[in-house]
């Protein structure tokens, strides 16, 4: 039986899903910490581009929690959304699930973080955000 029934997941399609194998985890098949917060932090970068219209960088992990472990052959899915948008930076929120067992369809969340991230130019100093209509007559 489930840990989470699907209507506990957020309600779009992951940001990102990635399986982590061995070589991510110590000798007992536990997965490194800073391999699934190098995963959060590639999967916060998407919405926050997106929403930049361009380049970001990471300057802020504002909380980060780990919930329950997880092990190689874990399927994780990244759900990634913009919380909170300024003037040049941009704060998205991280959900990640564990698909664990997957003949019996365990899914279990085992991360949450929230992470700021500011947008750049080319010459890799803040820019200002666009506004979202800008944006959404650009696509």
């Amino acid at each position: 039986m489930s840990n989470l029934s699907q209507s506990t997941l957020p309600p779009h399609m992951p940001t990102l899903r990635v399986m982590p194998m061995p070589s991510d985890a110590n000798v007992h098949g536990d997965v490194f910490g800073g391999w699934i917060m190098a995963q959060v932090d590639i999967a916060g970068a998407i919405p926050a581009a997106r929403r930049a219209n361009g380049r970001v960088a990471t300057i802020a992990v504002n909380s980060f929690l780990f919930k329950q472990p997880v092990f190689v052959g874990d399927l994780l899915s990244f759900y990634a959304e913009v919380v909170k948008v300024g003037n040049t930076s941009i704060t998205i929120a991280v959900e990640v699930y564990a698909e664990r067992n997957r003949l019996q369809a365990d899914t279990v969340k085992v991360t949450e973080a929230t992470l700021t991230y500011v947008a750049t130019g080319d010459d890799r100093k803040p820019r200002q955000i666009p506004p979202l209509e800008a944006i959404s007559s650009a696509i």
